[in-house]
């Protein structure tokens, strides 16, 4: 992991066309912009990972198998 320290109002890019902002910082709260083409998904990690587990339930054997008996 790089970990970069950054200032109210500086930036960092990645892969030449995501450009990550620090909007302001509040107690122990960061609020950080995200400046990316829209092709490219940005998710919070959680959202993410609750993505991931309900994809993967959709896959399961039953769910599979339930497909089947409506076809």
């Amino acid at each position: 992991m790089l970990a970069l320290t950054r200032k109210k109002g500086e930036s960092i890019i990645v892969n030449n066309d995501i450009e990550i902002s620090i909007l302001e910082l509040r107690g122990d709260q960061v609020k950080i912009g995200i400046s990316a083409p829209r092709e490219v998904p940005v998710y919070r990690k959680e959202v993410y990972l609750q993505i991931q587990k309900e994809n993967e339930a959709a896959l399961s054997a039953d769910n599979l198998t339930a497909l089947k008996e409506i076809l």
